[in-house]
């Protein structure tokens, strides 16, 4: 639930994926990947 909030708001230009907590950065790169968002996954 939290990975997809904070996927949502990576995909909306709000945040950046640097700016997920350290815990939550595996499950976000899965979301951000199944939706064919791979190029915003910037360390």
């Amino acid at each position: 639930m939290m990975a997809m909030l904070f996927a949502q708001k990576i995909i909306l230009g709000k945040l950046t994926f640097s700016d997920v907590p350290e815990k939550l950065k595996e499950q976000v790169k899965e979301v951000l990947t199944e939706c064919g968002c791979e190029e915003l996954i910037i360390e």
